[in-house]
C-alpha cells in the first residue's frame, strides 16, 4: 500500500517565498528596461545597433544558458549555484546601474543574463526537493509561476514609478536588496541537492546548447524587425543545425545534458509544447497591449502599468489558486484545455477594442488571457519537473524555461510580423494633405514613428496623421488577437489529446491516478524525491568510493530513484540503468 508523502513545514514555505521573490526580480528585469530606454539613449547616446543589443542581450544570454546551467546545478549543487548566481546578479546589477558607455551597459546586461540563467532552473528544481507531496508541490510551482507572471507587469509599474523621481540606474539597483536577502536566507531555508552519480559535465554539449538556442532566438526576433532577410534566416538555420548536432550527441552520451528520451513520455512532450505555445500567445500579444495603452489611448507609462495590474492579479489567481485546486479534482487534460480556452476568450474580447476607446475591454481581456494561460504554465512546469527523474530536475527546469523564451521570441516575431503587415496595408494609400512624403513613409513603419512625426506638423495635419495611424494599429491589434486566440484553441486541442491519459492527482497516488510505486510485497513504497533530496548535504562531492557508505548510513539504496509514472501503467517496463523514466 502506498504511503503518504511527507508534508512541507514552515521552513519550506518560507523558503518558497524567497524563491518566488527571485523569480519576480528576474521577470521584472525583462520588462523594466523598456521605460528606461529613452533616458539611457539621452545619457549614453548609443547607436541603433547598440540600442538593439542593450534591449536584447539579457534575454539572448539567458535563453542560451538555461539548459547548461540547469545541468550544472544538478552536478555542483542547486543551492550552491543559486547563491553563486545571486552574488553575480547583484554585482552585475550595480555595474549596470553605473554604466558610463553603451559597450559597458551591453556587457553588464550580458552578465546579468548569464547569472539569471543560474537562478531560474535552480529555483524550480529546488521546489522539487522541498515539496514531496504532489499537491503541495503543484501549489508551490503555482506560486512560483505567479511570481514570474506578475513580475513582468510589476516591472512596468516599478520602472515607471522610479523613473519619475530617480535616474535610470535605479531600475537595476532594486535587484540588489533581494539578492542580498537570498544570500543570507538560502543556507538557512533551502536544502542542498546534487546528483552524486553524475558524470563530468560535457563542455562540448554546453557550447552546442548555447550556439543552438542563441542564433534561433536572435533570428526569430529579427524577423519582427527586418522581415524575411538573409541574416535572420541564416541565424535560424544555423541554430537548427547546431540543435541537430546537440540532440545526436545527447543520444550517444552516457550522462547527457538533456536526456532526449524524456520526450518519450507523452506528458513531458505535451508540457513542453504547451509551454512554448502558451508563451507564444501571451508574450507575443503583450507587445500590442503596451503600445495600445500608451500610443492609442494616450496613457502615461506609469498609468498604463497600473491598468495592467488586474492582469497580474488574474495571473496570480490562475497560477497559485485555480491550477492546483482544479488539478486535484479533474484530469489535467480538462484543466489545461479549459485554461487555454479561457485565454482564447480573453483574446477575443481584446479583438473588440476600438481606435479611440477600449480601456475596459483591454483590462477584462488581458485579465482573462493571463489568468487562463497562467493556469497552463503552472501545469506544464509541474509536469516537466515531476516527470523528469529527481537527479535531472535542474536540466528539465532549464529546458522548461528555454521553451518559455523560445515561445516568447516566436510570438513576438510572428504576431509582430502579422501586425506589421496589417498596419502597413491600412496605410498603403497616398499621404494625407499637409503630410510630407518622408513623414508619411516614417508613419507607415510604426505607430510610434507616426506619433513622433506628428510633432513636426501643423495641428490639422498632425491630428489627421495620428488618427489614421491609431486606426491602423487598432486593426493590427484586432487581427493579432484573433491569431493568438487561434493558437490557444489549437494548443487546447493538443493538450486534451496528449494529456488524455493523465488523471487527477490524489495524495498517495502517482500522477495518473493509480497507486504510487511500491517495492516488493510487504515493503513500503519508495518516495523518489526523498531518495534523492540532499544527496550530498555536507557538500563533500560525489566521490564514487564513498557513495555506498553514505547510502548505507542514510538508510537508502544507492540506486537511481524509481520513475514517476505519467498515465496508466498496464504493462510493467524493464528498468534502464541510464534513465529510469524512459
Amino acid at each position: 500500500m502506498a504511503t503518504a508523502q511527507a508534508k512541507a513545514g514552515r521552513r519550506e514555505w518560507i523558503g518558497l517565498a524567497v524563491l518566488v521573490m527571485v523569480t519576480l526580480i528576474i521577470s521584472m528585469d525583462m520588462t523594466v528596461l523598456s521605460y528606461a530606454l529613452p533616458f539611457i539613449t539621452a545619457d549614453l547616446e548609443p547607436t541603433s545597433s547598440q540600442l538593439l543589443w542593450i534591449t536584447d542581450v539579457y534575454a539572448f544570454v539567458l535563453a542560451g544558458l538555461l539548459i547548461p546551467m540547469g545541468t550544472l546545478g544538478d552536478r555542483i549543487g542547486r543551492r550552491r549555484l543559486l547563491m553563486i548566481g545571486a552574488a553575480v546578479f547583484g554585482a552585475a546589477s550595480v555595474a549596470t546601474a553605473l554604466s558610463t558607455s553603451p559597450g559597458m551597459l551591453i556587457g553588464t546586461r550580458a552578465v546579468m543574463g548569464a547569472a539569471g540563467a543560474t537562478l531560474m532552473p535552480s529555483t524550480m528544481s529546488l521546489i522539487r526537493n522541498m515539496f514531496h507531496d504532489e499537491n503541495e508541490r503543484r501549489a508551490a510551482i503555482g506560486m512560483w509561476a505567479a511570481g514570474f507572471s506578475a513580475g513582468g507587469v510589476i516591472g512596468l509599474v516599478a520602472g515607471g514609478a522610479l523613473l519619475q523621481y530617480f535616474s535610470w540606474g535605479t531600475v537595476f539597483e532594486i535587484n540588489v536588496p533581494i539578492m542580498l536577502l537570498l544570500l543570507i536566507l538560502a543556507p538557512l531555508l533551502l536544502p542542498e541537492f546534487r546528483n552524486p552519480a553524475a558524470g563530468r559535465l560535457d563542455l562540448l554539449s554546453t557550447v552546442l546548447a548555447f550556439v543552438a538556442v542563441l542564433p534561433m532566438i536572435w533570428g526569430i526576433k529579427q524577423f519582427a524587425e527586418d522581415g524575411m532577410t538573409w541574416p535572420p534566416v541564416a541565424g535560424v538555420l544555423a541554430g537548427l543545425l547546431f540543435l541537430t548536432v546537440f540532440v545526436l550527441r545527447q543520444r550517444r552520451l552516457a550522462d547527457p545534458v538533456i536526456d532526449v528520451r524524456l520526450f518519450r513520455a507523452p506528458a513531458f512532450s505535451a508540457a513542453v509544447v504547451m509551454n512554448v505555445l502558451a508563451n507564444f500567445a501571451l508574450v507575443g500579444f503583450m507587445f500590442f497591449i503596451s503600445q495600445y495603452l500608451q500610443l492609442v489611448l494616450g496613457l502615461r507609462p506609469f498609468t498604463a502599468g497600473l491598468w495592467s495590474l488586474p492582469a497580474a492579479g488574474a495571473a496570480g489567481i490562475g497560477a497559485a489558486v485555480l491550477a492546483p485546486m482544479l488539478a486535484q479534482r479533474f484530469r489535467r487534460a480538462y484543466v489545461a484545455a479549459g485554461g487555454l480556452l479561457v485565454g482564447a476568450a480573453g483574446c477575443l474580447v481584446l479583438a473588440q477594442v476600438g481606435d479611440d476607446s477600449g480601456l475596459a475591454m483591454v483590462v477584462v481581456g488581458q485579465a482573462l488571457m493571463t489568468g487562463g494561460i497562467a493556469m497552463v504554465l503552472t501545469l506544464s512546469a509541474e509536469l516537466i519537473v515531476s516527470t523528469a527523474p529527481p537527479e535531472r530536475a535542474g536540466a528539465a527546469a532549464g529546458l522548461s524555461e528555454t521553451g518559455s523564451q523560445f515561445g516568447a521570441a516566436l510570438g513576438v516575431a510572428i504576431l509582430g510580423s502579422i501586425g506589421t503587415y496589417v498596419y502597413r496595408r491600412q496605410l498603403s494609400g497616398g499621404a494625407p494633405d499637409g503630410v510630407p512624403a518622408d513623414s508619411w513613409a516614417t508613419a507607415r513603419e510604426t505607430l510610434g514613428g507616426a506619433v513622433e512625426e506628428s510633432r513636426t506638423l501643423s495641428a490639422t495635419a498632425a491630428d489627421t496623421l495620428v488618427a489614421l495611424a491609431r486606426a491602423a494599429f487598432a486593426d493590427e491589434l484586432r487581427v493579432a488577437a484573433v491569431a493568438a486566440a487561434g493558437i490557444l484553441v489549437v494548443t487546447a486541442v493538443l493538450a486534451a489529446v496528449l494529456l488524455r491519459n493523465v488523471g487527477a492527482s490524489v495524495p498517495g497516488q502517482d500522477p495518473s491516478g493509480g497507486p504510487a510505486d511500491a517495492g516488493p510485497a510487504g515493503t513500503p513504497a519508495v518516495d523518489p524525491d526523498a531518495a534523492a533530496v540532499s544527496a550530498d548535504p555536507a557538500g563533500t562531492g560525489g566521490d564514487p568510493s564513498t557513495r555506498a557508505e553514505q547510502a548505507a548510513a542514510e538508510g537508502r539504496l544507492d540506486t537511481e530513484p524509481p520513475a514517476v509514472r505519467i498515465g496508466p501503467d498496464s504493462t510493467p517496463q524493464p528498468s534502464r540503468p541510464a534513465h529510469p523514466v524512459a
